[in-house]
């Protein structure tokens, strides 16, 4: 059901109530927390600005609370490290500039956060929205940890329209959803109001977070997948992504983006914004708001962006939303499951295990490139994603299989892995999720089919292969050398 405030500048269709707490005629209000987890950031955040609100009407203070899953769907230092960067500068800007204090735990969300509730007599918890079944088993266990007295608010922080608002079913295409969150635009796509600082300042100590420890100890834990260097980390440097002087998507490179972005040899054609996306670093409507006022100047390239951005991205979350089985067979639709089950003993050319996929071992030059893309630089292009998740469900023994390690990779090298749109990609590109039934073949049935030769006609295949080589030997240097420059500074301590 939808929180009802008349005065409140955050939608009330923005906000659920997951528990209703029940107050005493003479009980006193206590603090607001915000459980932070899907949307790091300050600004643009309509989870924080209805955190802030409810505490400057009740008079109260506010708190932020994050608590790091130390192994989070098998995130690694290149996911952690950036995560821990980007919160290590908010905290900075939130104690600094807000005068709201930011605490860390560790541990499980489901202890951490109800006691830390408790501890501190809080009467209103304001959580951000994922439609992840960890994050939603988590939040179940919360509602019945904390006090009857405890009010929780999940606000829908991630997308342009609310979850709950664009659709109340498991839409099937990109075609049912999109009418429906184009005619509620208007409505949601709204400037954001200015952040208010809180009214009552936080009483108690705030916790010292050893971040330069913490990193430390997660990079080196993690170090089996390391950190990427093209991408800083942090609000300030997405909104540098998405408007900087210098090389800024919306300033300088939004005009080739319809022409562009499906050619793997210029990834300076795509975005770059969804690592800050992932990591909540960035608001999408911010990113869309911002697009839509340069509609004029080039409106092919706008509208492109904005339907990969809202719209493709809304119906990734509907998915895992609505869909409990968004990573494995039982989430495909009927006659996906019934022609992957027909053609699932198919003589395959090759089988490859997982470590072989993994170490970029098959015969065809292209996937190799694209997986040791993916492993090295942490992004795979778009368009390689499709082709390789297909060839994967190609050279193993089975769907079952081939979605197993398409989703282990994903969530293991992307820096925005553990993600909606990494989910429903793998189901698209093995299961035809949002997709129609095409040509049956072997090993694919009616799977949307893509090969070696389709991707020559579309983009110089040779001329990908020797670009992700040279970008491995660069990657490779680039860490050598750092490695001598760390050793020589240990030398002259």
């Amino acid at each position: 059901m939808a929180a009802n405030s008349a005065t409140a500048t955050v939608q009330p269709c923005r906000i659920r109530i997951l528990k209703e707490g029940s107050k005493l005629a003479d009980q006193i209000s206590g603090p607001v927390v915000y459980w932070m987890f899907r949307d790091q950031r300050v600004r643009d955040n309509w989870a924080l600005i209805h955190a802030i609100e409810h505490a400057r009407k009740a008079s109260v203070p506010v708190a932020v609370a994050f608590n790091l899953f130390d192994q989070f769907l098998g995130a690694k230092a290149r996911q952690l490290g950036f995560m821990l960067r980007g919160l290590q500068q908010l905290q900075s800007d939130l104690e600094e500039t807000h005068q709201i204090p930011f605490f860390l735990f560790r541990g499980k969300a489901e202890e951490t956060i109800p006691n830390f509730v408790g501890e501190c007599g809080a009467s209103l918890l304001v959580t951000d929205f994922s439609p992840l079944r960890e994050v939603q088993k988590c939040k179940q266990e919360i509602c019945k940890a904390v006090s009857d007295f405890v009010t929780i608010h999940e606000v829908d922080a991630h997308n342009v329209v609310p979850i709950w608002a664009a659709s109340e079913k498991l839409e099937y295409s990109a075609r049912t959803i999109r009418s429906k969150i184009n005619v509620k635009l208007p409505q949601y796509l709204v400037e954001f109001p200015k952040l208010q600082p809180p009214l009552t300042k936080w009483v108690g100590v705030n916790r010292l977070i050893d971040w330069d420890g913490l990193i430390d100890e997660v990079l080196r834990k993690g170090a089996e997948v390391p950190e990427i260097d093209w991408c800083e980390s942090g609000e300030k440097a997405a909104m540098e992504v998405l408007m900087g002087s210098k090389n800024g998507f919306l300033t300088k490179r939004l005009k080739g983006y319809s022409s562009d972005r499906n050619n793997p040899l210029k990834p300076g054609g795509l975005s770059g914004l969804s690592p800050y996306l992932h990591f909540g670093q960035l608001s999408a409507q911010r990113c869309a708001l911002e697009a839509r006022s340069r509609r004029k100047l080039c409106p092919e390239a706008v509208d492109a962006f904005l339907e990969e951005l809202i719209v493709r991205r809304e119906l990734a979350d509907n998915f895992c939303f609505y869909q409990p089985h968004y990573d494995s067979l039982q989430g495909a639709w009927e006659w996906a499951r019934k022609t992957l089950a027909d053609h699932a003993s198919d003589k395959r050319e090759h089988i490859y295990t997982k470590e072989q996929l993994e170490n970029a071992q098959t015969a065809d030059p292209l996937w190799n490139a694209s997986q040791l893309e993916m492993v090295y630089y942490g992004k795979m292009h778009g368009f390689m994603r499709m082709y390789w998740a297909k060839k994967i469900l190609e050279w193993t023994r089975g769907p079952e299989e081939a979605l197993e390690i398409s989703i282990y990779l994903n969530n293991k090298y992307e820096i925005d892995g553990r993600d909606p749109n990494g989910y429903v990609g793998c189901m698209w590109s093995i299961c035809g999720v949002h997709d129609q039934g095409w040509k049956e073949r072997p090993i694919f049935g009616k799977i949307r089919y893509m090969n070696y030769a389709g991707c020559k006609r579309k983009f110089d295949v040779d001329g990908y292969i020797s670009y992700v080589k040279r970008m491995l030997v660069e990657t490779k240097k680039r860490k050598a050398d750092c490695l001598l420059s760390r050793k020589a500074k240990e030398h002259c301590t």
